[in-house]
């Protein structure tokens, strides 16, 4: 016991001088930078040297972490508050990959109680977009969608319905790169500083994090099946034994919920169920019989409305209004009348329809004869996990879909200020009557065709030439000529030079 108190002592004083270090670091506007000295390099439980894999995350830290932190020092402010929530993020995970080393697979219990942290910090990762829109928000949302790649170590098997962590990784930085992508188009000839931390932040998941969970987490987290329990691993680090004194203070807090897993779509079957409890009370009220009736006040002749002489059949229009301003309103009236829709019709047609404001919508379980149609949405992020036959995109606005595989064509139609993202492949996108409208393109979807037609304000971005380069802008064409030529019409398109 002596020996274990002696150990949470010297473990926290350590810990204590690499916080000082940071903050002096910090303080005095230098790199935010990490090095070796500010990871706790020693078991507490055991007081023996990490594993490899502890090594090799350390080094991920180090490298990578500490890249993300030096470029966010550059520039300050809610990004740098926000590479300090990611860094938090990161050492508690270190603290999960030190119990895998040391313990064997747990309980369902257990394994609450030991990513309790990393889910706390999570929980607090996606409040860094809450409130008001800043100029920040692109950057913050690129942790926010990031963080979820650290719950890789929560699988427990294929039947959790999560993928391998290398997968999963990936998946988790693919909604991250939506908002990345933006960072880098914005900044990329304004302010290197944003553009290196874009970049660095990538290559801590893509391919840092992916690429150690490969090596050392390829089929799941590799608990160590002659280790301790995690329970007893958990009570070492939470101060069962005698707490130390003097300076050191008492030991670091217990982990403990698991992080939340990532989104889940909503279904037919939970939109049925949702609907299904909100029927059962009106047949509870229905089974009253004429009982039903008894709270309803009695109307008389003259508060009918063709009796009451205050009421005109006449509608005035309301004072102080616009043309546009009342057109604005009858048109925010109808978006609020409009039903949401989020559901698999008929097993093969996926519905979105009049979302606002919700960046969350994902679909996760689709198949290659299944369509996806999304109508009226607005400020909106759909995210399409799956092969699918096609997408359509209709009167949408300021809305942005990321997919992977299309089997037929994405259209676009009468939609303003949208954005669309192919990660893998699509024959065609078609884009008509629409005004502003961003294509990312992936390497594999290079040879995507691209039609349009009674639209403006159409970008294409492809990525660079090697797979560090910025991603290449070209604006299609606009405006066409065309010259009567041996019996027939030559059309090619109007080329704009400055002078």
């Amino acid at each position: 016991m002596a020996d274990l108190q002696a150990s949470l002592s010297s473990l926290v004083q350590r810990l204590e001088a690499a916080v000082s270090r940071l903050e002096k670091t910090q303080g005095q506007g230098q790199s935010a930078s990490l090095s070796s000295r500010d990871l706790p390099l020693m078991d507490a439980a055991t007081s023996v040297a990490v594993d490899a894999s502890v090594s090799a995350f350390d080094s991920l830290i180090e490298t990578h972490v500490g890249r993300v932190l030096s470029a966010s020092q550059q520039i300050g402010g809610q990004i740098l508050q926000g590479s300090q929530l990611l860094k938090d993020a990161f050492f508690i995970e270190r603290s999960i990959v030190l119990a895998i080393s040391k313990c064997k697979q747990p309980d369902t219990t257990e394994l609450q109680k030991l990513l309790k942290p990393l889910g706390d910090a999570i929980t607090k990762g996606s409040t860094l977009t809450d409130g008001k829109r800043t100029d920040a928000y692109n950057h913050l949302k690129v942790i926010v969608e990031s963080l979820a790649a650290l719950t890789w170590v929560a699988f427990m098997g294929k039947d959790t319905g999560m993928s391998f962590p290398a997968t999963h990784v990936e998946e988790s930085w693919q909604a991250a790169e939506f908002y990345n992508n933006k960072v880098l188009v914005e900044f990329r000839n304004k302010d290197a500083s944003h553009v290196e931390w874009a970049k660095s932040i990538k290559e801590l998941y893509v391919p840092g994090l992916r690429d150690y969970t490969k090596k050392f987490h390829a089929t799941g987290p590799a608990w160590n099946a002659k280790g301790i329990s995690c329970s007893d691993f958990l009570a070492s680090c939470t101060g069962s034994a005698p707490k130390p004194t003097g300076r050191a203070g008492p030991p670091p807090p217990p982990p403990g919920a698991p992080p939340p897993l990532p989104p889940m779509v909503a279904t037919s079957t939970d939109v049925a169920g949702g609907s299904r409890q909100g029927m059962n009370a009106v047949f509870k009220e229905i089974s009253k019989g004429e009982a039903v009736t008894s709270g309803l006040k009695k109307v008389t002749a003259d508060m009918k409305t063709k009796n009451r002489t205050d009421r005109s059949g006449a509608v005035p229009a309301a004072a102080g209004l616009t043309r546009d301003s009342k057109d604005s309103a009858a048109a925010t009236a109808s978006v609020k009348v409009a039903p949401t829709k989020f559901e698999l019709q008929m097993d093969r047609k996926w519905v979105i329809e009049n979302q606002i404001a919700n960046k969350d919508l994902v679909i996760n379980k689709c198949n290659a004869w299944q369509s996806v149609y999304i109508f009226g949405c607005r400020d909106c992020v759909i995210q399409i996990n799956g092969k699918v036959n096609n997408i359509t995109l209709d009167k949408c606005r300021k809305t942005g879909v990321v997919f992977k595989d299309v089997v037929s064509a994405f259209e676009v139609v009468n939609c303003t200020s949208v954005e669309v993202q192919c990660q893998n492949t699509a024959p065609s996108i078609s884009v008509d009557n629409t005004t502003g409208c961003q294509i990312y393109l992936s390497k594999n979807s290079l040879g995507t065709c691209i039609t349009t037609a009674k639209s403006s304000e159409i970008n294409v971005l492809v990525p660079g030439a090697t797979e560090n380069s910025d991603l290449v802008e070209h604006a299609l064409a606009e405006q066409f000529q065309s010259f009567f030529r041996d019996g027939s019409f030559i059309t090619t398109p109007v080329s704009h030079s400055g002078g």
